[in-house]
């Protein structure tokens, strides 16, 4: 099995793209990377179609990739190959391994999947943070709010005429 390093996982990340909400990578991506054609991956996927449901896999519509191309994700529609691609989910990409059968589909999936795996783990982290960024700008506004209402007192008692006050202590009768 090759080596994988950082060049190949950066190589995938650049190839996931978010449609319809769902992290995918197009078809054409894919067969590249499993060292096979679009239309043999396409072939397989077609004689196993039970193996890929909707949230597995789906074709993109026209607007759809005319968002991806003028986004410039994609050079130009020609680069797709002519046709409405397919795109995978993480799922589908897995499923995708055991349909291709080669060695390097099955290495490239787990190389995909653990990009995959990375993403969610950077993802729950960033929310960690900012639910920690929440709390902290909450204390924040709290303390605001505390400093705000001192020196509101401390204007008052300044601004207050200071009437003559009765002396304090011992008093002698006179």
């Amino acid at each position: 099995m090759e080596d994988f390093n950082q060049t190949d996982n950066q190589r995938i990340v650049e190839k996931i793209y978010l449609i319809r909400g769902i992290k995918v990578m197009l078809d054409k991506d894919l067969a590249e990377m499993y060292g096979t054609i679009p239309i043999r991956l396409r072939q397989q996927v077609s004689r196993n179609k039970e193996r890929f449901p909707e949230h597995f896999m789906f074709q993109l519509n026209e607007q759809e990739v005319g968002d991806m191309v003028s986004q410039n994700v994609i050079p130009s529609r020609q680069s797709l190959g002519g046709a409405l691609p397919y795109v995978f989910s993480e799922h589908g990409i897995l499923m995708l391994a055991n349909v291709i059968k080669s060695q390097q589909a099955i290495a490239m999936s787990i190389k995909i999947i653990e990009v995959f795996i990375k993403f969610r783990e950077m993802l729950i982290s960033q929310k960690d943070l900012l639910l920690k960024f929440e709390q902290l700008e909450k204390l924040i506004i709290q303390h605001d709010d505390d400093i705000h209402v001192i020196f509101q007192t401390l204007k008052q008692l300044i601004q207050q005429e200071s009437e003559p006050r009765e002396p304090i202590g011992f008093k002698i009768k006179s």
